[in-house]
């Protein structure tokens, strides 16, 4: 395998990092301001309602978090080269894009992006990312 496969691996590792980390913050942003905006819902904020998980910016902000934690750790893993990495990489990917999808009726733009680069980095782990990928780097 050429060197070409380098590029996508690290591609990958610059978006799982960078979404992780905004993730984090918006989690943290969810968790603070879920007081704020539940109390204005009594004035006509309709807010999360129907929304997958319920209608509590808290939960939200939590799994945000959580998600963020696990992509940071997971890029982070990737530097290693190594299978598990990889797959978990792969694995992170689709969380990645999953984890758009809740947001799609409230951002649509955002959506698509977010799992436009899901997609892209499934695809540069799972053609580049193999062994023979990591022995040449």
């Amino acid at each position: 395998m050429k060197n070409e496969g380098r590029g996508w691996i690290l591609f990958s590792m610059i978006v799982l990092l960078t979404a992780g980390i905004m993730r984090v913050f918006d989690g943290i942003w969810m968790i603070h301001n879920a007081n704020d905006l539940t109390a204005q819902s009594a004035s006509g904020y309709h807010g999360l309602t129907g929304a997958l998980f319920g209608s509590s910016l808290k939960t939200y902000g939590w799994i945000y978090l959580l998600v963020g934690v696990a992509l940071i750790l997971v890029a982070l893993a990737l530097a290693s080269g190594s299978q598990l990495a990889r797959w978990l990489g792969i694995a992170a990917g689709a969380v990645l894009s999953i984890s758009a999808v809740w947001w799609l009726p409230y951002y649509p733009l955002w959506t698509l992006a977010y799992i436009g680069l899901g997609v892209a980095v499934i695809y540069g782990l799972s053609m580049y990312g193999g062994e023979e990928s990591a022995s040449s780097a």
